[in-house]
């Protein structure tokens, strides 16, 4: 299949890689109900980059729940000092991401 967007092949779909070099990332912690924790991710642009298909690595990646919802993905719990690096991993730039 061809890419409606850049032309190219799937396989060679550059995409997303674009989008994901042209956002800032930011990463906090919010304490919910009962002293629980809850890491929100805010702004990825979800019309160029599968949201559902990150919620999913990093929920695998980081053995959590979570969900996606109001434009911002929730993991349960404090994975402020992990998600840098693996989203560094997932094509993000390192000083777009911004963790407090």
């Amino acid at each position: 299949m061809v890419c409606p967007k850049c032309g190219l092949p799937e396989e060679l779909c550059v995409c997303q890689t674009i989008a994901k070099e042209a956002q800032t990332i930011r990463v906090e912690k919010i304490q919910k109900r009962y002293g629980k924790s809850m890491t929100i991710i805010r702004g990825v642009d979800t019309t160029k980059i599968d949201v559902r298909d990150l919620m999913k690595k990093l929920k695998s990646k980081l053995a959590c729940g979570g969900t996606y919802k109001n434009g911002e993905i929730e993991l349960q719990g404090d994975h402020r000092h992990r998600i840098k690096e693996i989203l560094v991993k997932e094509g993000f730039p390192r000083e777009l991401i911004e963790v407090s």
